[in-house]
């Protein structure tokens, strides 16, 4: 008869209560079950990518492009790694106290509001890097009086929307070591159909639309200003082939001295730039307002899907 009154108690528990309970369990989780450690592996990762690509971030077309990748890149990664088996690890748990009176909302809920929370630490922990590794941010802000917080937002964002499609995607499989075959895939996926570095027409330019690395890159990009910065790829180019001949004469090597010699070097530089120009990179509220949006927009889809799946956990006979 007590147990009873007990199992009715929980039973009848409201969606915040249980939201609470569920987020206290995972924040004790993160002190004494190690969960913390994707905290400095983050920090690993970016130093990693500020040696790589850092120097030239912001600085130059080539480099925003490429380090804006990588950013998305690590923010993807983190993501994924954050929620990829944290639900399926624990599936027969759910599914028991599923039928004890568990909201599949409220314990959604909670992860999304953990998950943020890591989300957030990342964001915070990949900046403070590249402050480190004396990466230059954007001189110019578009939301806020500092670059940074318009950067953080948009790291946030890519790092949150892929931990919500990790967290999707540990609530559809059945173990853990379905979650990590799937995990490199889909990272894979959005690397390919970021739009950003390899050349997609038709069917595929349009898949694009719906990945992570898409938006992100863009909304970097567009906060980095990369339509005015000058493109390098010409001049080391010619640099190059300052030696080949042509007819005894090297016609590369004197177009080079020329243009040293009356200090054409920039112009030639801003020249290429303004040749390579793209309109969805512009420096523009409305580009990044548009990249938010749409990162927003999948993060609640993600979650959604995630809550839907789970609510069919008691249907799983395996």
């Amino acid at each position: 008869m007590i147990m009873a009154e007990k199992n009715a108690k929980i039973r009848h528990q409201g969606r915040v209560s249980q939201t609470l309970i569920y987020l206290g369990k995972l924040f004790r989780m993160l002190v004494f079950q190690n969960d913390w450690k994707v905290l400095p592996m983050s920090a690993v990762i970016a130093g990693l990518v500020c040696f790589v690509v850092g120097a030239n971030l912001f600085k130059t077309m080539e480099g925003t492009l490429m380090g804006s990748f990588a950013m998305a890149c690590i923010c993807i990664w983190n993501g994924f790694f954050n929620s990829i088996q944290v639900i399926v690890r624990e599936r027969p748990i759910i599914k028991r106290e599923h039928r004890s009176g568990l909201h599949i909302t409220a314990y959604v809920a909670a992860h999304m509001i953990y998950q943020a929370f890591l989300c957030l630490c990342q964001t915070v922990i990949t900046l403070w890097v590249c402050h480190i590794a004396r990466v230059t941010f954007p001189a110019r802000s578009m939301f806020f009086s500092n670059s940074v917080i318009d950067l953080g937002i948009t790291l946030f964002l890519i790092t949150y929307c892929a931990d919500m499609m990790a967290l999707m995607v540990s609530a559809f499989v059945h173990t853990t070591t379905a979650a990590m075959t799937v995990m490199p895939f889909l990272l894979i996926f959005q690397l390919v159909f970021s739009g950003g570095f390899f050349s997609l027409s038709g069917s595929a330019l349009k898949v694009t639309n719906f990945t992570i690395a898409k938006w992100g890159l863009t909304a970097l990009c567009s906060q980095g200003d990369y339509n005015s910065l000058p493109m390098v790829t010409l001049w080391n180019t010619m640099v190059k082939m300052e030696n080949v001949e042509y007819d005894g004469l090297k016609p590369v090597s004197q177009a080079l001295n020329t243009i040293k010699e009356q200090n054409m070097q920039d112009e030639l530089l801003k020249w290429s730039g303004t040749q390579n120009q793209n309109a969805k990179y512009d420096f523009s509220p409305d580009n990044v307002k548009k990249c938010w949006g749409f990162l927003i927009l999948y993060i609640f889809v993600y979650s959604g899907i995630a809550v839907i799946s789970l609510e069919f956990i008691d249907r799983d006979r395996r």
